[in-house]
C-alpha cells in the first residue's frame, strides 16, 4: 500500500509541475485551448489538495482507518474542485443565486483546504481560517467596532470557492504559475550541482577572513534563501553545513544556531525572490515586479550588512582564526564552476532588459542551467534523465504548502470583502493609533508579529498585507513602504520569542537552547526592527527620491549601523568600555536615521556623523597607545 501511495503521490507532484509550467509558459493559448486562469488555478488546487493526502507521512502505514480517510479526501478534492474548473464558466454567473452543485462542490473544497492545510502548514493558519469563516458567518453578532454582515453559508460558500476574489483569487494564480517556475529553478540549482557550488563559492571567498565559517552562511543563506520559499527550509537545508563549520570554527552552538537563522530568515527579504512575496506584492500594489525588487533591495542588504559587521566583530572579540586551510576548494576548482552565474544573469537580463515576466524568465533560466550543464558540465555533474524527471516531481511535493497556503490566503482576502472586516480593522488601527503614526507603526509592527508567528512566509505576507498594511496607507504612508513594513516585522517573528520557528530549528541542528537561540537571534538581527520604521518615515531606503539624498541615506545608515554594532558588541579596534559602547550606540542610531525622516533630520545626520567619527578616531588613537605600551 505504501509503494503504491509512492507512486501515485509521484504521479500526482509530477502532473502538478507539469501542469504549473505548461500554464506559466502560455502553452494553453499556443494550442488553443479557451480557459479562464480560474480553470487552470482550480486543477492546480485539486492536485495539490489530493497530494497532501495521498503523499506517504511518517506516522502511517498502521492505522488502515487513517489510510482510508486519506483516500477518501484525496478522491473528494479531486472530483470537487475538478467540477469547479470544469463548471467554473457556468458558476461564476450563478453564484449569489446559490445552485445546489456549486454550494456542495464548493463546501468540499473549502473544508478539504482546511483540513489539507492544517497537515501541511500546522494547526495555526489553518485555526485562523476557521475563525475567519466563523467570522463572516455569525459578524453581525460580534460588538460595535468589529460587526460586520453576516453571510449565510451557501451564499459564502459560493463566493468564496468560484469568486475571483476568493479562493481562486489573485494570490492562488500567484503561486500556482510563478512560484512553481522559481522553485523549479531551485530544485534544479540543487540536482545539477550548482547550489554545491555556490557553497563552496562562498568558502573560497569568506573562509580566509576572520570568523569565515560564520560568513560563509550568511552569504550561502543570502543566495539561495529568496529562491527557498521558506526560512526554515533555508536553516535546514544550508543549516547542516554551516552550523558544524560555525562551531568548529570556536562560536558558542548558541551563536552558531542564531547567525544561520537570522541568515536564513533574511533570505526571504531579499529580491529577486523574497520567497515568492516579491511577486503577490507586485500584484497587490498593482506596480512592476522590477519596482519591488528595487524597493527591496537595500533594506536586505543594509540587513546582511549588520549581521556581518557583528560577525565579524564578534569574531575579533573571541579571537577566532579563518576556516582551515585544507577544507577550503582551490580558486581554480572554483573558476571551473563559474558558469553556473550565467542562469542568474539571464534571469535578470530578461526581468529588467526586457520585461519579461517573472514565470517566463525563471523557466529560461532554468532551461540555461539546464543546458551549460549538459554541455560545460564535468561528466559526473551533468543532468542525467532521472535527475530531471526527480525534480519535477521534488517541485511539485514542495509547493503543496504554497499552493494550499494562497487559497487559505483567498478565504482570508474574500472573507474581509464580503463582511466589511477589512475597513473594520483598518479603522480601528487607526483609532487605536490616535493619529500619531509612530504610535501605529509600533502597534502594527506588534500585530505583525503575533500574527506572523508560526506561519510560512507566503502566509505571513498575506495575512499582514489584507490586515495591516491598509490602516499604514490609509495614513498617508507610501504603499511600497507599508506592505515591506508588514512583511519585515512578519518575517522577524520566525526569529522572536517565543515561537521563533527558525532560530528553534538551528537550535534543534546546533544542540542549543531555544529560547536563548531565539534570544540571541533577536540581538544579531536587530536591523530589521528599526530600519523598517526608518523607510516608512523616509522611502530614501527604498531608493525613492533624489540621488544624492538617496546616496546621503544609504552612506550614514551603513555607517550608522557598523557603529551600533560595534555598542553591541563591545568591540571595536579592541574591547570598549561602557561609556564608549554607549556613546557608539547614541550617535550610530542619530547617524541611521535618514536625513529626510524628521524635519530635523539634517542636523541628527550631521551630529551623529561627526561625534561618530570623533569617537572612532579616539578609539583607534586608544587601541593603538594600548598596543604599543
Amino acid at each position: 500500500m505504501r509503494v503504491s501511495r509512492q507512486g501515485l503521490s509521484a504521479a500526482l507532484a509530477s502532473a502538478l509541475t507539469v501542469l504549473a509550467v505548461s500554464w506559466a509558459a502560455g502553452l494553453g493559448s499556443t494550442l488553443g485551448l479557451q480557459l479562464y486562469d480560474e480553470q487552470y488555478a482550480a486543477a492546480i488546487l485539486a492536485l495539490a489538495i489530493a497530494l497532501v493526502f495521498i503523499k506517504p507521512r511518517a506516522a502511517q502505514g498502521t492505522r488502515p482507518l487513517e489510510l482510508v480517510f486519506d483516500s477518501v479526501c484525496a478522491l473528494a478534492a479531486l472530483a470537487a474542485v475538478s467540477y469547479l474548473a470544469w463548471q467554473y464558466p457556468h458558476l461564476v454567473d450563478l453564484v449569489l443565486l446559490r445552485p445546489l452543485d456549486g454550494v456542495i462542490a464548493s463546501s468540499i473544497t473549502i473544508a478539504l483546504i482546511v483540513i489539507g492545510l492544517r497537515r501541511a502548514a500546522g494547526d495555526v493558519l489553518a485555526g485562523l481560517v476557521v475563525i475567519f469563516i466563523l467570522y463572516a458567518i455569525g459578524a453581525n453578532l460580534l460588538p460595535a467596532g468589529l460587526e460586520g454582515r453576516a453571510t449565510d453559508w451557501q451564499k459564502l460558500a459560493g463566493y468564496l470557492a468560484v469568486d475571483v476574489n476568493g479562493i481562486l483569487g489573485v494570490p492562488l494564480k500567484i503561486g500556482a504559475s510563478i512560484v512553481v517556475p522559481f522553485i523549479l529553478f531551485g530544485v534544479l540549482l540543487s540536482a545539477t550541482g550548482a547550489a554545491s557550488w555556490f557553497t563552496d563559492f562562498s568558502l573560497t571567498l569568506m573562509g580566509r577572513f576572520r570568523g569565515g565559517a560564520a560568513k560563509i552562511a550568511i552569504l550561502a543563506s543570502a543566495l539561495f534563501g529568496s529562491i527557498s520559499g521558506s526560512a526554515v527550509a533555508n536553516v535546514v537545508a544550508t543549516g547542516v553545513v554551516t552550523i558544524p563549520l560555525i562551531k568548529r570554527s570556536g562560536y558558542s552552538a548558541r551563536h552558531a544556531a542564531a547567525i544561520e537563522a537570522v541568515a536564513s530568515t533574511g533570505g526571504q527579504l531579499m529580491p529577486p525572490v523574497m520567497g515568492a512575496s516579491a511577486f503577490l506584492m507586485a500584484e497587490f500594489l498593482q506596480i512592476p515586479y522590477s519596482e519591488v525588487v528595487l524597493a527591496a533591495l537595500a533594506p536586505a542588504l543594509l540587513y546582511y550588512v549588520a549581521v556581518f559587521i557583528q560577525v565579524d566583530l564578534d569574531a575579533a572579540k573571541l579571537g577566532l582564526k579563518a576556516v582551515p586551510r585544507e577544507l577550503i576548494p582551490s580558486a581554480k576548482d572554483v573558476a571551473r564552476g563559474a558558469f553556473y552565474l550565467l542562469p542568474f544573469v539571464v534571469l535578470i537580463v530578461l526581468l529588467f532588459s526586457f520585461n519579461f515576466s517573472p514565470a517566463s524568465a525563471a523557466l529560461w533560466s532554468s532551461v540555461c542551467l539546464l543546458a551549460l550543464s549538459a554541455v560545460v558540465a564535468p561528466a559526473a555533474s551533468k543532468p542525467k534523465l532521472s535527475t530531471l524527471v526527480s525534480a519535477v516531481r521534488e517541485t511539485g511535493l514542495a509547493v503543496v504548502d504554497i499552493v494550499l497556503i494562497t487559497a487559505a490566503a483567498g478565504i482570508v482576502i474574500g472573507v474581509l470583502g464580503i463582511s466589511g472586516l477589512g475597513f473594520n480593522l483598518t479603522l480601528a488601527l487607526i483609532s487605536i493609533g490616535g493619529g500619531n503614526l509612530l504610535v501605529l507603526l509600533v502597534l502594527s509592527a506588534l500585530v505583525c508579529v503575533v500574527l506572523g508567528m508560526g506561519l510560512p512566509t507566503v502566509g505571513v505576507y498575506v495575512l499582514l498585507a489584507t490586515l495591516v498594511s491598509p490602516a499604514l496607507i490609509k495614513v498617508g504612508v507610501d504603499p511600497k513602504a507599508a506592505h515591506l513594513f508588514v512583511m519585515y516585522f512578519g518575517m522577524m517573528s520566525m526569529i522572536t520569542p517565543p515561537v521563533a520557528i527558525a532560530a528553534y530549528a538551528a537550535a534543534g541542528i546546533a544542540g542549543s537552547n531555544a529560547l536563548e537561540t531565539g534570544i540571541s537571534s533577536v540581538r544579531l538581527g536587530w536591523s530589521a526592527y528599526i530600519v523598517p520604521v526608518l523607510f516608512v518615515f523616509s522611502p530614501t531606503l527604498l531608493l525613492l527620491g533624489q540621488a544624492q539624498d538617496i546616496v546621503q541615506a544609504l552612506v550614514s545608515a551603513v555607517v550608522g549601523i557598523w557603529w551600533i554594532s560595534m555598542a553591541l558588541v563591545g568591540f571595536g579596534f579592541t574591547r570598549l568600555s561602557q561609556a564608549m559602547r554607549w556613546g557608539f550606540g547614541i550617535v550610530g542610531l542619530l547617524a541611521l536615521i535618514p536625513a529626510q525622516a524628521t524635519t530635523y533630520g539634517q542636523y541628527t545626520d550631521w551630529i551623529g556623523l561627526s561625534g561618530g567619527a570623533v569617537l572612532t578616531v579616539m578609539h583607534y588613537l586608544s587601541t593603538k597607545r594600548q598596543r604599543a605600551g
